[in-house]
């Protein structure tokens, strides 16, 4: 909007112009030079037409009305405009706009559908599309490929662009109303199918793309598990109910497309059995298709199959029972079968022997798989008839359980398994083997029979081996210093010699209270031939107790009546006659015997007398000190006065025995004396004989050695010339030899070349041929002579001068004889 007089309006541009009389806006383009008016006011512009190219569109609101391509005036002279309205003006001429008139937006390109794409389009107002009545809400398909273009009653909703359909693959589609598909197949509202054609599919208006369904591959090791969601009729052209459950293999199709209303439950893998194994299928599907609930079907291989819906195995895939020679099977019959000539009740056991393969039917259940236990000398095994209940050991042979018996567990005290652990068992006991035990040598073990009410005593080196009702006796003795009863628990009683310690306390007639540590050794006599006897040594059950108890009462009694003094100095027999007793001759007996048990203790050491109170103890040390001190004084005297006397014998011993050796000294000095004026007398005759002798025979070899060197040179000299002479000789011969084989090869060589050369000779002289040989001989002369005759040369003589030519006799020849 300008404010100027003059107006100069450029082409392709307009303003708007307000007439304030009339109060009408006008319209005016450009080329143009505008000279405005009092009464006149420039309201818009100068501004640019618009413009739209080809294939561009614009949007304007309040559009002019037109008749016949024309703009309509109303009476006051302004355009007629169509107020709240929109038109979409394409491909023209660049126009201005009226007054009232605005652009929407800006120019557009029209809108292009590619292939395999469309455009939904939704009507927003009445209107009637060629041959077709629109209604507002109505919504189609604009299909590609092509160039939209836009009215204002249709509204574009979204772009739609196909789904490619590849193979083994399907379109899950669903249908937003009722409507009919593309197949011109009814569909209703929410109703959802299958596409299965490969390739671009357009989804229709009223259809929307759920889901792209991938095909199963089917193999001839893998089926498909189906279920029905409702009923229907699949593409196999099959009636399925709603919750039918069913198989698709490889027999049906090679691929299977889920289809809407089936669900896959899962892949089913195919169930191979070789010819050494069996199944047993559950609930298996019948002739009819359905499920034989409660049944079972035994399948032997080889066969391969597939579990159907509803089927299940029972244990697996099992193997078929391969029995040894030592092997068998127990049965038991779950329903009446007949089992070779005999039928078999429900419950009915019994066993099948090896060697053998067997297959169990299905009214047949295999309760165990037996093998023939091996059974040494030592070992054995608890067997208990089920049917009557009783129990027996069998020990020392192979045995094969029969259908009524099985193993017993034997159990035995929490204490008793531990001494049998301690005793070397590795991990837990076998409860089904017969327990055994070895008795060490010189032991004794007590079983007791609680069927028999019996007892029975075995004596070491012995294996105990104990019966279904058999038990050992568990000796609880006591143990530590002093005594506690039920410290130490064992099944061996040992039958000695042994010792037992054991502190007691004691009170002597004067109050000191004094603690003893005593040492019995003691045995068990014992015959072990005599039964009675042997029961007998296990008739007190802790005989470490008892025994200690009783000696302890009678070792009280006697240091009672004796004094502290009296006891310090005669401790050891006022115990051992307490203990042991004395006889008539007041002299102590050598033992005491239970009668009890037939224990003897045999010997009492005392280890230790200890005071129990501490001033006792105190005077009882300051008097051992002492009298240790006293003691060790006089030992030291008599040993100093011992050695002081054992010193003087030793010195007299060693003066006598220097006298002694001087004189045997001076006698040796004079038997030397004599040996050796005999020994100069004897060394100088014998070097003076000796030296005569040696120059005798030193003369004599020496002649003897001149002589035979004499002889061995000469004979070195002759074999030197005779090998020197040798030796040149073959070197003469080889020489020569060589020579000769020279000269023959020259020869030869000779020869060859000669012959080689004459050769060639004749083949040359025999290619040219004797007349060219002469002509060539020829042609030298007779050039020459034309060349000098040519020339007016009678003669010719051409020389170098370094070769004398006699001249006397060819002048002869140079002067013409006329």
């Amino acid at each position: 909007m300008s404010d100027a007089n003059v107006i100069r309006i450029k082409p392709y541009h307009y303003i708007h112009v307000l007439d304030n009389n009339s109060n009408t806006t006008r319209v005016l383009t450009g080329p143009n030079t505008y000279t405005r008016l009092d009464h006149e006011k420039v309201v818009a512009g100068p501004d640019a037409m618009v413009m739209i190219p080809p294939r561009h569109y614009c949007i304007i609101a309040n559009p002019i009305l037109r008749e016949d391509g024309e703009p309509v005036f109303e009476e006051n002279g302004n355009v007629k405009l169509r107020h709240g309205d929109e038109e979409i003006r394409f491909e023209q001429e660049p126009f201005p706009l009226f007054p009232g008139e605005s652009l929407k937006g800006k120019v557009q390109a029209l809108q292009v559908v590619a292939p395999n794409a469309a455009l939904r389009l939704r009507a927003i107002r009445d209107f009637t599309d060629g041959d077709v009545k629109r209604v507002a809400g109505d919504e189609w398909l604009w299909e590609g490929p092509g160039t939209y273009k836009p009215r204002i009653e249709v509204q574009v909703v979204e772009i739609i662009r196909a789904t490619i359909i590849k193979p083994n693959e399907a379109l899950q589609l669903r249908a937003r109303k009722a409507c009919v598909d593309r197949n011109d197949i009814t569909r209703a509202a929410g109703e959802e199918w299958l596409v299965r054609k490969s390739g671009a599919y357009l989804p229709a208006v009223d259809e929307e793309v759920v889901n792209t369904v991938k095909a199963h591959v089917l193999t001839d090791k893998k089926a498909l598990h189906l279920r029905a969601i409702k009923t229907f009729t699949d593409v196999y052209r099959q009636h399925r109910k709603a919750g039918a459950e069913w198989l698709v293999g490889l027999t049906d199709a090679e691929i299977h497309i889920p289809d809407v209303n089936e669900e896959v439950v899962g892949e089913v893998r195919i169930t191979t059995l070789t010819n050494r194994q069996y199944v047993v299928v559950l609930d298996p599907i019948g002739k009819d298709g359905k499920p034989q609930l409660g049944l079972k079907q035994l399948r032997k291989g080889p066969v391969s199959f597939f579990l159907r819906p509803g089927e299940r195995l029972e244990q697996g895939i099992q193997s078929i029972q391969v029995l040894g020679s030592e092997e068998a099977l127990l049965l038991r019959a779950r329903e009446a079968v007949k089992e070779g000539e005999t039928t078999k009740q429900p419950g009915d056991r019994w066993m099948i022997y090896g060697p053998c393969d067997y297959v169990p039917p299905v009214e047949v259940e295999i309760v165990e798989k037996r093998r023939a236990i091996a059974l040494d000398q030592t070992e054995g095994i608890y067997v208990r008839d089920i049917t009557t209940g009783k129990v027996r050991a069998v020990i020392g042979q192979s045995y094969m359980l029969n259908p009524s018996e099985e193993l017993w567990e034997k159990d035995l005290p929490d204490t008793v398994e531990e001494l049998l652990s301690k005793r070397g068992r590795g991990g837990a006991r076998d409860k089904t083997k017969v327990v055994s035990f070895r008795a060490p040598h010189n032991t004794a073990v007590q079983i007791y029979d609680y069927k028999d009410k019996k007892a029975r005593v075995v004596f070491g080196p012995e294996l105990v081996m104990l019966g279904p009702d058999e038990h050992f006796t568990v000796l609880s003795l006591s143990g530590d210093k002093p005594k506690r009863p039920h410290v130490i628990k064992d099944i061996a009683l040992q039958l000695g010699p042994d010792f037992m310690t054991d502190v007691v306390t004691v009170e002597t007639a004067d109050h000191a209270r004094l603690s003893l540590k005593l040492s019995y050794n003691w045995y068990f006599a014992v015959e072990k031939t005599d039964k009675g006897d042997a029961e007998k040594i296990f008739q007190v059950p802790d005989f470490v107790g008892d025994g200690c108890k009783a000696i302890a009462s009678r070792v009280r009694g006697a240091v009672a009546q004796a004094s502290f003094d009296d006891f310090h100095k005669k401790s050891a027999r006022i115990i051992r006659s307490a203990v042991f007793g004395v006889d008539d001759k007041d002299k102590i007996k050598s033992h005491f015997h239970f009668a009890a048990n037939n224990l003897v203790i045999t010997n009492i050491d005392i280890q230790s007398v200890e005071p129990v109170d501490q001033r006792t103890r105190d005077s009882l040390q300051k008097s051992v000190q002492l009298a240790i001190e006293i003691t060790t004084n006089s030992q030291e005297a008599s040993a100093r006065h011992e050695a002081a006397r054992l010193e003087q014998e030793a010195r007299g011993r060693l003066e006598r025995q220097q006298i002694t050796d001087q004189a045997e000294a001076e006698k040796a000095r004079k038997r030397l004396l004599q040996l050796q004026a005999q020994s100069a007398a004897v060394e100088s005759t014998g070097q003076a004989t000796a030296e005569a002798k040696a120059r005798a025979e030193a003369a004599q070899i020496e002649g003897e050695a001149a002589v035979e060197m004499a002889k061995l040179k000469a004979k070195s000299t002759k074999i030197r010339s005779e090998a020197d002479l040798e030796d040149l000789q073959f070197k003469q011969e080889a020489e020569i030899a060589h020579r000769r084989a020279l000269d023959e090869l020259e020869l030869r060589k000779a020869k060859t070349l000669a012959d080689i050369e004459s050769g060639k000779f004749n083949s040359t002289v025999s290619a040219i041929g004797p007349d060219t040989i002469a002509a060539i001989a020829q042609a030298g002369p007779e050039m020459q002579a034309k060349l000098l005759a040519g020339l007016g040369i009678k003669s010719l003589l051409i020389t170098d001068g370094s070769s004398p030519i006699n001249l006397f006799n060819t002048a002869q020849g140079l002067v013409s004889n006329k």
